[in-house]
């Protein structure tokens, strides 16, 4: 892996580049769960979903959002977050030739980051157990790009009837059975889940 210096003084982020053993297929920038609540780029999710997008072929970036790890900054309670998104974008695309597709991945808090920081830039979204029982997701149906949600069938912060309301056409949901928020001892299922995301993805028409 190899170290990356995102955006500039006093929010400058700590970031790794992971690059597959051939030419890329792609890009994807994978953030991390809350701030708050103890997560940054080095969690066991985050950890799987830049392991399976990397092993489908994909330059894989992952990141500290402010305040975390070596990051610069504070938490501001989503403004900043989203921010620091694009910025891990801007650094991603000078890694990586022009006309490859970008996927932005989140966990939990990274999801809601990655669909906000959404933008014409981005072919896809995948959304890891979006917490859409918590925080503002009123920005949801003007997301134009398409994404897939993963969501563990037990994860309390993810309600059913929620996440069904959330799917369109071009919002599809993978259900993992037995999996909670966590996603503990379904790591591979969850990988195998992001894969078939991924295969046979194209940029958008």
């Amino acid at each position: 892996m190899t170290p990356l210096r995102i955006g500039a003084p006093p929010r400058v982020l700590e970031g790794v580049l992971a690059e597959p053993d051939a030419a890329p297929r792609g890009a994807a920038v994978v953030c991390h769960p809350h701030p708050q609540m103890g997560g940054d780029m080095e969690n066991p999710v985050v950890a799987t979903i830049a392991e399976a997008l990397l092993g489908e072929g994909f330059l894989v970036v992952r990141f500290n959002f402010g305040g975390v790890g070596r990051s610069g900054g504070s938490y501001s309670g989503g403004p900043a977050e989203v921010d620091d998104v694009r910025h891990a974008l801007d650094a991603t695309a000078s890694h990586v030739p022009s006309g490859l597709p970008t996927i932005l991945a989140g966990y939990s808090f990274g999801a809601w980051a990655a669909l906000r920081a959404a933008d014409a830039r981005i072919d896809r979204v995948i959304a890891v157990a979006p917490p859409l029982a918590f925080l503002d997701w009123e920005f949801l149906p003007g997301v134009a790009v398409p994404v897939d949600f993963v969501v563990g069938d037990r994860d309390p912060y993810c309600p059913p009837a929620r996440l069904a309301a959330a799917t369109s056409p071009t919002r599809r949901a993978e259900t993992i059975a037995g999996a909670d928020h966590f996603f503990g001892g379904a790591e591979a299922r969850l990988a195998d889940a992001l894969a078939r995301a991924v295969r046979g993805f194209r940029t958008r028409p």
